[in-house]
């Protein structure tokens, strides 16, 4: 089996195992990234992440905290084979000699690249699931309300999109944010995990490392990524979601100018706790997954 062949495997089976354990905290992070500005003298829908998944399963049962799984499910295996091939081939024409190390900075490099890429796929996933998981809760509150409910699943947000939003194009609303994200993201996990197992190793020869290692570096590099890029991922939900006949932001600066202006640097971090919540032991499943697979493929 091929290099590539062998990224594309192994890093399918590590997007899988990051999905099923990331998504319901992803789901609370996108709920309260997407949740209004109270009006004076009212109280937010959700108080904190706590209060968001009590209200979730209270309304929707524990499926509430699975919504919008579909389209990211249907697609992990292709942006994380994308990932991490990009990746795999970008460490090929960075390596001095075949087979050598890279150092931190040109996983870094690679990194950076592999983002670029898996943003053309990852920015209308994202919004099929951003739109999901956002409905979810409204629809349940009452019959009133059901009528906002307005998407029947991942397979309906395109049709829908695609029909009244301008085609191909209302699918990549977001792309910006999207690679704001990806990009600085993807050379930070990349970077810090490759830092990480070198720390621990106590060199550049990390194949020695343990499994219970290699969880804690995919874990704090997982981590590290949120803590970098967590504003662009805040503006890309609600760019994504935003009405298309009556926007409240016209563009990706302007959200940022607004959140910035009504709710000041909070606002960049609505939802932080569930991400880094989900991250650490979701990046932890994804980096050992693809490590144990990649090992096993030779």
């Amino acid at each position: 089996m091929g290099d590539v062949a062998k990224d594309l495997t192994a890093g399918t089976v590590g997007g899988v195992a990051q999905l099923i354990v990331g998504h319901p905290f992803d789901t609370i992070k996108v709920k309260l990234q997407s949740q209004p500005t109270p009006l004076p003298g009212q109280l937010p829908k959700y108080s904190g992440a706590v209060d968001a998944v009590k209200k979730t399963l209270a309304a929707e049962g524990v499926s509430g905290l699975y919504k919008g799984m579909g389209a990211p499910f249907a697609t992990a295996a292709a942006f994380n084979a994308l990932l991490f091939s990009v990746r795999g081939e970008m460490e090929k024409m960075l390596r001095s000699a075949p087979g050598a190390p890279l150092t931190v900075k040109q996983q870094v490099i690679a990194g950076a690249g592999a983002g670029f890429a898996v943003s053309f796929l990852a920015s209308p996933t994202e919004l099929i699931k951003c739109r999901l998981q956002v409905q979810g809760a409204v629809a349940k509150e009452g019959a009133a309300a059901a009528t906002t409910a307005k998407y029947g699943g991942p397979i309906d947000v395109s049709k829908q999109v695609f029909r009244s939003e301008g085609g191909i194009r209302g699918l990549y609303k977001g792309l910006f944010p999207t690679f704001a994200r990806e990009v600085p993201g993807c050379a930070t996990i990349f970077g810090a995990y490759e830092a990480l197992k070198q720390y621990y190793a106590g060199g550049t020869d990390t194949s020695g490392l343990n499994q219970g290692t290699l969880m804690m570096a995919g874990g704090l590099a997982g981590a590290a990524y949120w803590v970098v890029v967590y504003p662009a991922d805040v503006v890309k939900s609600v760019i994504q979601i935003d009405d298309f006949k009556n926007p409240k932001y016209s563009g990706s600066i302007d959200a940022f100018k607004k959140i910035l202006k009504s709710e000041g640097i909070g606002g960049l971090y609505k939802g932080f706790g569930p991400a880094m919540a989900r991250s650490v032991p979701a990046n932890a499943a994804c980096f050992l997954a693809y490590e144990i697979t990649r090992s096993s493929l030779g």
